[in-house]
């Protein structure tokens, strides 16, 4: 049982835990409207109340190298401190059955609340006019090598993939996870094209999204269109839109035919169509403006962009493809993840596929929406170009530890 104190009021004594730096960007209230929404309130009085095991997550990502006793000491311990209280850091077990009562819905539904873009008007690079940037990638993270995460993610004996089902948008950002062990590492079967359709229904049409060629598909490039966002997709070297008229900047206007089910006789009757400016059925046929170019740096390596603006004077073709090389800070963004913040080569803590999806829910957490508000501190504290993902997390690793920071 948890003691009841005084704080300013009548209050629990685990009302007192917060995360540091990360406590005003993820706040209390948020906590307590997904716990509700998702009904895990606790009915008794425990060590370990959902809110608090929200944080506790957030805690273990930022502290993965230490087991869960040590990182609830860091994060708890100072309860101790208070007068009169008995205080006892929860145990590994604790941790884990508090985890497991909490599930992996309401740290999805906190990020959905918090997450947001963090580039406004003013800021350098994040816009092309009046179109926001942005950028979609994958990434994988490996699970401990348990029987029930191989149940759920399958794998064949060569350590390959094989198909399996998965309720769309289970994964968040694209990302998948696969399972190692000492004697074998294998991917959860999930492409990206799949993973990602989930996310283009979240397009609105002030945005700009730029994809690299493994993304491209026409049902992809149809639906992700049709929210009115405008896109600047890679495609790949198979691809031949048909030509339809070249234009002053040296980008080229095509007409792109459904794969499938269309008879020749159909695609050429469509291409005519496009020529004469007729127009199109879209679940058979779509305009694009062609980008074509190389990268000297790079072995003279061609480079195909297909975009839904067509209008050069919007965007001519050098800012298109200036604009398509910014998307590599989308890897960089999952290399915050796997490097900085996880650790290079790091399996997840969890041995449950539930827990799994709770873990990368509250990596994304604690990555996200407490990293841009954080960078603009560190950067207005100082004249020189730092590593702004490293500092920000010493600022807010040193703040979840800090004595000074705790409610007096």
């Amino acid at each position: 049982m948890v003691e009841w104190i005084k704080v300013g009021g009548s209050g629990w004594l685990t009302d007192l835990v917060g995360l540091g730096a990360l406590t005003s960007l993820v706040p209390r209230q948020v906590l307590d409207e997904a716990i509700e929404l998702h009904g895990c309130r606790e009915e008794r009085v425990r060590k370990l109340p959902a809110h608090v095991v929200v944080y506790l997550l957030m805690a273990l990502c930022l502290f993965a190298d230490d087991d869960d006793e040590e990182v609830a000491e860091k994060l708890t311990g100072l309860l101790a401190a208070m007068p009169g209280s008995q205080w006892e850091p929860p145990t590994r077990g604790a941790v884990t059955q508090a985890r497991q009562r909490l599930g992996a819905e309401v740290v999805r539904e906190v990020f959905e609340r918090v997450a947001r873009p963090a580039a406004t008007p003013a800021t350098a690079g994040a816009w092309l006019g009046r179109w926001r940037f942005m950028a979609i990638d994958g990434f994988t993270l490996d699970l401990p090598d348990t029987a029930a995460n191989l149940a759920e993610f399958p794998h064949d004996s060569a350590g390959g993939t094989r198909p399996c089902t998965r309720r769309p948008g289970s994964w968040p950002s694209a990302s998948a996870p696969r399972t190692r062990s000492s004697r074998r590492t294998c991917r959860a079967a999930g492409s990206e094209q799949t993973l990602a359709y989930s996310l283009y229904g979240r397009l609105t049409p002030e945005m700009l999204l730029t994809a690299d060629r493994g993304f491209y598909s026409f049902s992809a490039w149809q639906y992700a269109s049709s929210t009115g966002a405008q896109l600047l997709w890679r495609v790949q070297a198979g691809l031949h839109p048909y030509w339809l008229e070249d234009l002053e900047d040296g980008s080229w206007l095509a007409v792109i035919t459904k794969p499938t089910k269309l008879r020749s006789d159909q695609k050429d009757r469509l291409r005519e169509n496009a020529r004469l400016g007729r127009d199109l059925d879209p679940d058979q046929a779509v305009i694009v403006r062609v980008v074509d170019y190389t990268v000297p740096d790079r072995k003279g390596d061609h480079i195909r962009l297909i975009t839904t603006i067509l209008d050069p004077t919007e965007a001519t073709a050098q800012q298109l493809a200036a604009c398509y090389h910014e998307r590599w800070e989308a890897e960089t963004g999952f290399a915050q993840l796997k490097i900085h913040l996880r650790g290079p080569g790091r399996i997840l803590r969890s041995r449950t596929p539930d827990l799994v999806r709770q873990e990368i829910w509250a990596y994304l957490l604690t990555l996200g929406p407490g990293h841009p508000d954080l960078h603009r501190r560190h950067r207005s504290r100082s004249r020189s170009r730092p590593d702004h993902v490293l500092a920000t997390l010493r600022i807010v690793r040193r703040s979840v530890t800090d004595r000074a920071a705790f409610p007096p």
